[in-house]
């Protein structure tokens, strides 16, 4: 199971018709790196972090913001079945999302939801951005694919 694969599970889970789900969020919002971002109609962002092994659970335990902003109104973490056993390694108050094979989700543990200060306009705006942004990348690298097997 990769991150991509999860990521296209998780942004149909989060449904990506109605809210704003960008991947790799690193610049712009004034927030640490989240694997994915969701931003609700009400401005609201939720963080999921995605873990596909036991030392990359046991990586994010050693950074240095603990995925704590006040932007951000839960947090999940998003994991492979094999990795169920981990969940000691995924933070209290962060809910945990299991992906099984066939990218079926189901929600393991509900997170602590917080009191954040919501997303601006403005931020908004520049994380639709962003996400429109990736679009282009994305098309070029499915194009080079075509083209060389062509």
């Amino acid at each position: 199971m990769t991150t991509r694969q999860i990521e296209i599970a998780l942004a149909w889970r989060f449904n990506f018709r109605t809210n704003i789900i960008v991947p790799n969020v690193s610049w712009g919002l004034m927030l640490h790196e989240c694997d994915m971002l969701v931003v609700t109609p009400s401005n609201y962002a939720y963080e999921i972090e995605i873990k596909i092994s036991k030392g990359d659970l046991k990586a994010d335990l050693l950074k240095k913001h603990h995925h704590i902003s006040d932007k951000i109104r839960a947090l999940y973490f998003c994991i492979p079945e094999k990795l169920k056993d981990c969940v000691d390694l995924i933070p209290k108050e962060a809910g945990i999302i299991i992906c099984s094979e066939g990218n079926f989700l189901y929600e393991l543990r509900k997170p602590i939801k917080r009191k954040p200060v919501r997303i601006t306009e403005s931020e908004r705006l520049h994380l639709l951005h962003l996400g429109c942004m990736r679009i282009w990348g994305l098309k070029r690298k499915i194009e080079k694919l075509r083209t060389a097997n062509v």
